[in-house]
């Protein structure tokens, strides 16, 4: 049993996903003037994540994150929705 509570607890660490910026992720694309196409093509997220993603549909692994900001420039803090 707490070999199986470990594993949950794991598999829960490892799926998190955060919230993202959608307004920031958008207006940093747009300055950039990148289209989601292009975005995905640097990035190597694809084009549902980052619509997912920029209509608040779904959230986003730290990797994906981590892909997104440096395709375009920034660090990764700057895509995540801020604890309120």
């Amino acid at each position: 049993m707490f070999v199986y509570i470990i594993v949950l607890e794991f598999l829960q660490m490892y799926s998190a996903r955060m919230e993202v910026n959608m307004q920031r992720l958008r207006e940093l694309r747009k300055l950039k003037v990148l289209s989601m196409r292009e975005l995905e093509e640097r990035s190597g997220v694809s084009y549902n994540t980052i619509w997912r993603l920029e209509t608040g549909k779904t959230g986003a692994q730290p990797r994906t994150i981590r892909r997104i900001a440096e395709a375009l420039g920034v660090e990764p803090s700057e895509l995540v929705k801020a604890e309120e």
